[in-house]
C-alpha cells in the first residue's frame, strides 16, 4: 500500500504496524498484509542484546533495513533514525538518505525537532514523528504526559509535528485520554504504543507480541504466540533425535 493510501485511512480504519528486522520475518508481514513494518531501533534488545536503544548505531539500522526491505517488497518501510544520527540538519539529511537508500521509504525520529523536521520534509523525505516515552533520551522508563504541563507539551509538539509536514506519530507509553485528545486534535495518523485505544493504528515490538522473550511482557503488549515455548521444545528435540541417531535419516541424505 502506498504511503498516500495509508495517510487517508484516519477516520476510515485502524492502521496496522509491526517492527521487523530480517527478511523472513518481514515476508511473513508482506503476505498477511500488514500495513506498515518500523525497523526499529528496539533491534537494540531484541536482536544485538544491548540493554536499550543507546548503543544502536547507523550501520546496525542500515544493515538491518537492507534486510527488511529485502523481504517484504510490496509494504511501506519506516527506517529508524537511531541516537546521535539527527542531532544536526545536516546529520539528519545523510543519514534519513542512507535509510531510503537502503530501502526505507520514510524514516522516524524521536522528540520534536523542527529544523530537522522541517529540512527532510523539504527535501522530500517522509517523516513520522514520535511523543511520549523516548527511548533513546530517557533515563527512566515510565509513562509521560501524566502530568498537566508534560501533556499539555505533548500535545503542543504533535500540532507542530503536523505543521511541520509529519505524516504520522507514534505516542509512546502515555495515558489514554492524552491519546486521545491527540488524535483528535491533528489531522495525521496516530500510531500507539501503550497508548491506548483512541489512537488511529498501532505498533508493537514483533520479539514481544510473538512471546518471544521468556517471562517478559510489557503492560502495553499482548502475546498473540509463545514461540519461545515452541522454539524450544523444536531444539530440544532436535538434540535428542542427534543423540540418539534418529536424525538424519535416509531421506535426509544424498545417495
Amino acid at each position: 500500500m502506498e504511503l498516500g493510501e495509508i495517510k487517508r485511512l484516519k477516520g476510515v480504519r485502524k492502521v496496522t504496524v509491526l517492527t521487523a528486522y530480517d527478511a523472513q520475518t518481514a515476508k511473513i508481514m508482506d503476505t498477511a498484509g500488514i500495513d506498515m513494518i518500523l525497523v526499529g531501533d528496539s533491534l537494540g534488545m531484541v536482536v544485538l542484546g544491548y540493554e536499550d536503544t543507546k548503543q544502536v548505531t547507523m550501520e546496525d539500522m542500515i544493515r538491518h533495513t537492507e534486510a527488511v526491505a529485502r523481504g517484504a517488497p510490496h509494504t511501506h518501510i519506516i527506517g529508524d533514525l537511531p541516537i546521535n544520527s539527527y542531532d544536526t540538519v545536516e546529520d539528519a539529511l545523510r543519514n534519513a538518505r542512507r535509510l531510503l537508500e537502503a530501502g526505507a521509504h520514510s524514516v522516524k525520529l524521536e522528540g520534536n525537532k523542527p529544523e530537522v523536521v522541517r529540512a527532510l520534509v523539504n527535501e522530500g523525505i517522509p517523516v513520522m514523528g514520535h511523543l511520549g516515552l523516548l527511548p533513546q533520551t530517557a533515563e527512566v522508563m515510565k509513562v509521560r504526559g501524566k502530568k498537566r504541563s508534560e501533556a499539555e507539551r505533548i500535545l503542543a509538539d504533535a500540532k507542530e509535528l503536523e505543521e511541520l509536514g509529519v505524516f504520522s506519530v507514534v505516542l509512546e507509553c502515555i495515558p489514554l485520554n492524552l491519546a486521545k485528545q491527540v488524535t483528535q486534535a491533528i489531522g495525521v495518523l496516530t500510531i500507539g504504543i501503550g497508548a491506548g485505544v483512541h489512537c488511529d493504528g498501532q505498533v508493537l515490538v514483533v520479539n514481544d507480541m510473538l512471546g518471544m522473550d521468556e517471562g517478559y511482557s510489557p503492560k502495553h503488549s499482548k502475546i498473540y504466540a509463545n514461540l519461545n515455548d515452541v522454539i524450544g521444545e523444536a531444539i530440544r528435540t532436535y538434540i535428542e533425535e542427534v543423540k540418539a541417531g534418529k536424525f538424519p535419516k535416509d531421506k535426509h541424505s544424498f545417495h
